[in-house]
């Protein structure tokens, strides 16, 4: 049994076209749907009669189909992305009329994100104005590769037929300039219908009505293309709970899956193959997007949601570090540093922003300068590092496994949508200034530490404001000191009194913090020493950084989290922060009006509320030495 491309979800048997409508306000694209669902005969008598009376002169008002708010149809405008189903004998289609004001470029993004082909409507007496080129522009990012230029109200220029040229031709400039092969222009009235589902008035042209042209464009082409890639959604437990007998289900995002296919399943790089591919309905011989399946599995393997099936031969980039566009949807603004929940297919993880590199301009596609922050529909190249593994295509390849949301963690709202560039594979990309090279100085890591009788390694002590990381960090570097181990105290204050200086408490400042820290950390390891950073270092991802930088290196590095519950912290609260966080004296305070985000895995946990200094201390020198001489690769499995 295969499965034809057909609009299974309708349940009709006809191929599925999604389109979304676009341009200017006022430029007619409610009213274009409306035309189309009443000369297609699929507005029901009582709504017909309903939009006869909301009209004026005898004339139905179209529009008021889709301009369904209240302050839409007040305003005369489309605010929200509303969509419409609707079928002919030939195909069928779903409709979103998304809004042509700037301020609702967001909703644009989030209408046009899963069309297939693009509506800019015209208005024939201003042309091509800057709204019609941004939506053309913002169709083009997202990937559409089928445009439509209807130049709408072609009754009120007399259906000139010069005037229509002048906007088709700089029309199929634009399609050209912005790389979409398939650009095509219609003169039509949406208001009186002509050339939308039948010919009308203008004797001079020749072309086929809209609606011929759109249940003609080819998509079953694109169906099965590019490599296999199939996100795990769900995981099927039969009631015996015989793991072998699992099922995956998802959704195809690319490529065709058959029994047989050998498959990679990612990030954690095992091979299998697949044993069965079904449906509810039965088994399959093949399956392709957006086909919804569930497969079985040669071999007895740890697979999750989250994560994806492959083709071998042709894997994703797997990786922490994103660059990306990103449409940015929520009134508070973004800034480089802070945190959000990434959510890439069937997977979610925390993430960071690590830059914001350029904001860009929509009217033509090029990059402005980065700016401090982003407002509510800037759209911008950003760089994003994620504290898991993310496996995603470039979106001009895949425009599921290259798309994701970005979610505010406390309001859970989404407050993003993105488009993947490019992901590195590992972590942070190596920083340094332009045009200078990492100089080696020709003595060998080994050789010094072994010549000055020592060992190097960086603690990361983290934990509440109060916790006792720094009394905890002293207590080391004397136990080190006096065993005569080169050691030092990177104490949080005292870095922000020379090395951190400039830096507030901010979110990107943290991060900054934190960045040179580490890069301090790792200068000193290198030369044979401990250091020991006693940070708050409240994010994930910041901690992350410095292990990554040590572990880039191949240099030993401790998280070691002090667990003090938050009273006993407030209760010591040596310097008054605490009292002055409570009384609305001092903002980002973590604990009070900024998270702290608790060490998944750290290392060590000391327990700052009831343990002994000097035995925390001690704990963590014995964590050293089992990773100097206890013959263990990377990090401790138990302390």
């Amino acid at each position: 049994m295969t499965r034809s491309d057909v609009a299974s979800s309708a349940g009709t048997g006809k191929q599925l076209l999604r389109l979304a409508t676009a341009g200017s306000v006022d430029d007619g694209k409610s009213t274009l749907i409306g035309r189309l669902l009443l000369d297609s005969k699929l507005i029901l008598q009582d709504t017909l009669a309903a939009l006869h009376r909301n009209g004026a002169d005898g004339a139905p008002d179209l529009a008021s189909i889709t301009d369904g708010l209240r302050a839409e149809r007040e305003q005369g405008i489309t605010i929200d992305v509303a969509y419409r189903y609707f079928t002919t004998p030939r195909r069928a289609f779903i409709i979103a009329d998304t809004p042509g004001h700037e301020r609702y470029t967001r909703n644009m993004v989030t209408g046009a994100s899963t069309a297939q082909l693009a509506v800019i409507l015209i208005d024939a007496r201003h042309g091509i104005i800057e709204q019609s080129r941004r939506h053309a522009c913002l169709s083009a990012l997202l990937g559409i590769r089928h445009m439509v230029a209807a130049v709408n109200k072609m009754d009120l220029v007399d259906w000139d037929e010069a005037r229509f040229r002048e906007i088709e031709g700089e029309f199929a400039a634009l399609a050209e300039r912005l790389g979409v092969e398939d650009g095509q222009a219609f003169p039509i009235s949406a208001l009186n219908g002509d050339n939308v589902v039948e010919r009308g008035a203008a004797d001079w042209y020749d072309g086929p009505p809209l609606l011929e042209h759109l249940e003609a464009v080819d998509v079953a082409s694109q169906r099965g293309e590019g490599p296999l890639r199939l996100p795990v959604q769900w995981v099927i437990r039969p009631e015996d709970g015989a793991r072998g007998e699992r099922r995956y289900a998802g959704q195809l995002a690319g490529g065709t899956l058959r029994p047989g296919d050998e498959v990679v399943v990612l990030p954690a790089g095992s091979r299998t193959t697949v044993t069965a591919v079904e449906t509810y309905d039965g088994p399959l011989e093949s399956a392709e997007p957006p086909d919804s399946v569930t497969v079985r599995l040669a071999d007895d393997l740890d697979v999750g949601r989250g994560e994806l099936l492959c083709s071998p031969d042709q894997l994703p980039t797997t990786g922490r570090r994103i660059e990306a566009t990103v449409c940015w949807m929520a009134e508070a603004p973004l800034r480089a540093g802070e945190h959000v929940a990434l959510k890439h297919t069937t997977r979610t993880v925390r993430a960071a922003v690590e830059s914001i590199d350029a904001l860009l301009d929509v009217t033509t596609l090029t990059d402005g300068a980065p700016p401090d922050e982003l407002k509510l529909n800037d759209i911008a190249r950003l760089t994003l590092r994620t504290a898991g593994p993310v496996v995603a295509d470039p979106y001009a390849e895949n425009r599921t496994t290259g798309a994701f949301i970005l979610i505010d963690e406390d309001s859970n709202d989404t407050v993003g949508a993105g488009l993947v560039r490019r992901v590195h594979e590992g972590g942070r990309a190596p920083e340094h200034s332009p045009g200078v090279t990492w100089h080696e100085s020709g003595l060998e890591r080994d050789h010094r530490w072994d010549s000055l009788g020592t060992r190097g390694a960086t603690v990361w002590l983290t934990g509440l404001p109060s916790s006792g990381k720094s009394t905890i960090a002293a207590q080391l570097e004397r136990i080190l000191v006096e065993d005569g181990h080169p050691a030092y105290f990177l104490d949080g204050d005292n870095l922000r009194h020379g090395l951190s200086g400039d830096l507030a408490f901010s979110p990107a400042d943290r991060t900054e913090n934190i960045r040179r820290v580490a890069h301090v950390a790792r200068l000193m390891a290198d030369a044979g020493m401990v250091a020991i950073a006693s940070l708050v270092s409240p994010a994930h991802h910041d901690r992350a950084l410095a292990r990554e930088l040590h572990d880039a290196a191949g240099l030993p590095f401790l998280e070691v989290y002090v667990d003090t519950p938050l009273e006993i912290a407030e209760q010591r609260d040596p310097k008054g922060l605490y009292a002055r966080a409570r009384a609305g004296k001092l903002s980002e305070f973590t604990g009070i009006s900024a998270p702290y985000e608790v060490p998944e895995r750290p290392d060590v946990v000391v327990h700052g509320a009831d343990e002994d200094v000097r035995d925390g201390a001690e704990r963590l020198k014995a964590a050293l030495d089992e990773l100097w001489f206890g013959g263990a690769a990377g990090r401790p499995d138990s302390v």
